[in-house]
């Protein structure tokens, strides 16, 4: 197993937020002695010079070997977390996007690499799921309220 802190700087990142009705695509975190911890939205770093957008796309490609459509605008939110132990901080830019048509179906979960060679797992989760009492928590912190108001909106 990879132990995994987060550096101390400020990084920026590009998430992308597939759905499936009111589940969105994510992927799993895990604390070091192998529980799950929470999940997160799928994607990466923004490389510097690097558009956003851009960043959500090749990390897709490159983790899932698949091209998203990017649906709308992105939601900019600053992340202060602290991860067993260790204080990170990220500027994120979270997309709604959309994956190629029957890409996923049928697959509840899969495993992907991180661009070190970590094997995750990304997996459907439904919003009931999350930031509840023996459910998984969806980082950063705040996001499943925010994802509940966007998706009630657009109904």
């Amino acid at each position: 197993m990879t132990v995994w802190r987060p550096p101390q700087e400020i990084r920026v990142k590009a998430l992308g937020l597939p759905r499936r009705g009111d589940s969105p695509r994510v992927a799993e975190v895990r604390a070091d002695d192998g529980r799950l911890k929470g999940v997160r939205p799928l994607g990466g770093s923004v490389a510097f010079g690097e558009w956003a957008e851009d960043a959500l796309i090749r990390e897709f490609e490159e983790e899932l070997g698949v091209t998203v459509s990017v649906l709308g605008s992105p939601r900019v939110v600053e992340n202060i977390f602290t991860h067993e132990g260790q204080v990170g901080h990220e500027v994120l830019f979270l997309f709604p996007v959309g994956l190629p048509p029957g890409r996923f179906d049928g697959q509840a979960r899969f495993v992907f690499h991180e661009d070190c060679g970590t094997a995750c797992v990304a997996r459907w989760c439904d919003l009931d799921g999350l930031d509840v009492p023996g459910g998984p928590d969806l980082f950063p912190a705040g996001l499943e309220a925010r994802l509940r108001d966007a998706w009630n909106a657009e109904s």
